[in-house]
């Protein structure tokens, strides 16, 4: 059982590390681009900026539209909260957590679309039509992907099923994953988080109306997913149950650190899609975590 320090300081190392990745990120961009890019910290400076600015509200929107985002964000955490970070296990799991995990992620898509249909706004409502489109398929990926380590390891909690590698699919599971982390962060090639032109814009456009420090819950949250699919790429695709502890903890580390590289090259290389491309990519990702499971599927079988 974990005590309460320990779940404290679980919870800060989310909280606190976070808005580092987007940084990280940006600094890769830059770097690409020959300039000298924002700081590292540029999400810590707006964060405490919007914390103390006040709140400007739509005439048509109700009392979600504060709730909305601040649900959202306690949904995310609380699913980063299950996942496990290496040999530390994890803070609150338990058989079927993973199951808990996925709908805590519909519940923050959900919410935050919610927040942006109360204002009435023409562009807000695309923005919204758009992710709830592009989640028809990356649920999908991330269900395949999830069915392919509990097929894998016989598990059904999270600290079971993302201990060992995913064996022979776990480069069809990384392709996968990595997408769908696009995907769901709303980066390039699926989205441009820098664009400011409203009929592009697809969780930008879902943000336009929110200020101060539900503007603020919106990033935060934005930066804890982020965090959330790389760990949990990491994990999915890397042996760490088979490393010593401090060899685990690195192998981890350096894992998020090579994905938020990732992320940055792919949105310095490549252009943003068309919207009538994007669900063939997101199909792929879909194929390629359902051959990850049939991989896992017929290897168990032999």
């Amino acid at each position: 059982m974990l005590t309460l320090l320990d779940f404290i300081l679980r919870l800060a190392l989310w909280l606190v590390l976070a808005p580092l990745l987007p940084g990280l990120i940006n600094k890769v961009k830059a770097w690409v681009a020959g300039r000298r890019g924002p700081p590292v910290l540029q999400l810590y400076y707006d964060l405490a900026r919007l914390w103390r600015k006040s709140v400007v509200l739509s005439t048509l929107a109700s009392p979600g539209f504060i709730l909305a985002p601040a649900v959202a964000w306690v949904a995310l955490v609380g699913a980063a909260l299950l996942l496990p970070l290496g040999p530390a296990g994890t803070a609150l799991g338990f058989r079927g957590d993973v199951l808990l995990m996925i709908y805590l992620l519909a519940l923050a898509r959900f919410c935050t679309v919610w927040a942006a249909l109360e204002t009435g706004s023409a562009f807000e409502g695309m923005g919204s039509v758009r992710e709830v489109s592009y989640a028809v398929l990356t649920e999908a990926a991330i269900i395949a992907a999830v069915l392919s380590l509990c097929v894998n390891t016989g598990g059904l909690s999270l600290g079971a099923i993302l201990a060992p590698s995913a064996g022979a699919g776990a480069a069809l599971l990384a392709g996968g994953l990595f997408t769908v982390l696009l995907a769901e962060n709303c980066r390039v090639p699926f989205d441009d988080p820098n664009t400011h032109l409203e009929l592009t814009m697809v969780h930008e456009a879902m943000i336009l109306d929110h200020s101060g420090p539900p503007l603020a819950a919106i990033l935060h949250g934005a930066s804890v997913k982020l965090m959330l699919f790389s760990v949990l790429l990491v994990q999915a695709v890397v042996p760490l149950g088979d490393l010593a502890p401090l060899a685990a903890y690195g192998a981890l580390a350096g894992g998020v650190l090579v994905v938020v590289v990732g992320v940055g090259l792919v949105e310095s290389l490549l252009a943003r899609f068309a919207f009538r491309q994007v669900p063939f990519l997101l199909t792929l990702a879909f194929l390629l975590c359902l051959f990850a499971l049939l991989v896992a599927w017929k290897g168990g079988a032999a």
